[in-house]
């Protein structure tokens, strides 16, 4: 093993629960990243989660994020009070949404809940 790994306390590590419990909450109608995934995650082979908790305990040991993860695309829409009829349109009347990749969505659930304040007390 190489030195430059570092082990994870087992109150962090990733495990398939967690990953499936994240799995479920995702919201379905999102649009998909610019890896062609969406959503369609909760309908995948019951595998999954334990995959993808090794990938994610992996990434933390080797300090490694790759870098799809954190590639999105932005879309603008319209503003809420916006009149899209009934005047010239500016940059002011749009605000931009961000599309990112499910797995990283995934990957940031899984950290929000394991490095939370209350589950590290």
């Amino acid at each position: 093993m190489r030195s430059d790994y570092h082990s994870i306390d087992d109150r962090f590590r990733f495990d398939a629960e967690l990953l499936e419990n994240v799995i479920i909450k995702m919201k379905m109608g999102k649009a998909a990243g610019l890896d062609g995934i969406t959503t369609h995650l909760k309908f995948c082979h019951a595998l999954l989660p334990c995959v993808l908790s090794s990938l994610f305990n992996l990434m933390l040991i080797v300090s490694h994020v790759p870098a799809a993860f954190g590639q999105s695309y932005t879309v603008p829409t319209p503003n809420r009070n916006c009149n899209l009829y009934g005047k010239t349109l500016s940059v002011e009347d749009f605000r931009g949404i961000a599309i990112s990749p499910v797995l990283s969505k995934a990957l940031e659930h899984c950290i929000l809940d394991r490095y939370s304040e209350v589950n590290i007390l």
